[in-house]
């Protein structure tokens, strides 16, 4: 996640904590400053993620993944996101730097074609990989891309946390807004809900059983997003999380991605 610029900080220094913030505007940036700060050097993860695709009826099929993720200090993370099973998706990686105001850039390399194809800048509220996250929801929540509002206070599965509201300042987000539980111990998000371009309420996201790594930051290892259109849901569990393991832009390139050809 990108540091936190020159801007943002002398806003922290106005605003210092959440509970000396005078509208609900400020407060909202104040409670999305914290949770950047406090996880703002992490340098770098690599993890398994075991991916379960859950239709209406309840059918489901499973997928394993390998993600690396590069944190940068100007500018949003770099992701890499490669399937190693089943057969029918196995090779297929998708590429990812996230930008703070710019739209993000994304390439996926679908094996069966043997080629590596863009993602538009139009085309991120698709689908990823017949899941229901969108391409956008796998970009790293920079705070430069959206305005804050603080709601309120609520409790999720017995967690204190702030209620906030983000809406998107980015060209072609498929949302108008995301409603965000924050945990007030972790500044971790327990529930995220997406609205719709309508304001409908058209998925929401949960985060649970969190892990503490390297004394300071925490992951979840439960992440399932919901739709409330399809009744589909996505379950992503994640495992063998590894920090500082060594990787640099290199293994975040397009000649990385073409590598895999």
């Amino acid at each position: 996640m990108k540091k936190v610029n020159c801007i943002v900080m002398s806003l922290t220094v106005l605003l210092a904590i959440p509970v000396v913030a005078q509208t609900p505007e400020e407060q909202g940036l104040a409670i999305a400053i914290e949770a950047d700060k406090r996880d703002t050097g992490w340098v770098d993860r690599s993890s398994d993620i075991h991916m379960t695709l859950r239709n209406a009826q309840g059918a489901e099929k499973t997928r394993q993944i390998r993600n690396m993720v590069l944190e940068t200090n100007d500018d949003g993370d770099k992701s890499l996101t490669i399937f190693e099973e089943p057969r029918d998706v196995k090779g297929t990686a998708f590429l990812s730097f996230t930008h703070a105001t710019q739209a993000d850039d994304q390439w996926i390399f679908l094996p069966a074609l043997n080629r590596v194809k863009r993602i538009s800048s139009g085309n991120k509220s698709g689908p990823f990989m017949g899941s229901e996250f969108a391409y956008e929801d796998l970009s790293s929540p920079e705070l430069e891309k959206y305005t804050y509002k603080y709601l309120r206070d609520e409790t999720v599965d017995g967690n204190d946390c702030y209620v906030t509201e983000r809406i998107p300042r980015y060209e072609h987000s498929g949302y108008s807004r995301l409603v965000e539980w924050t945990d007030k111990k972790l500044y971790q998000p327990r529930k995220i809900e997406y609205y719709d371009q309508k304001n409908a309420l058209i998925k929401t996201l949960t985060f649970s059983e969190y892990k503490q790594f390297l004394d300071k930051f925490w992951r979840a290892q439960l992440m399932t997003m919901v739709s409330h259109q399809t009744k589909k849901s996505t379950l992503l569990e994640w495992k063998n999380d590894q920090f500082n393991v060594g990787l640099d832009s290199r293994n975040f390139s397009d000649t990385a991605l073409n590598r895999l050809r």
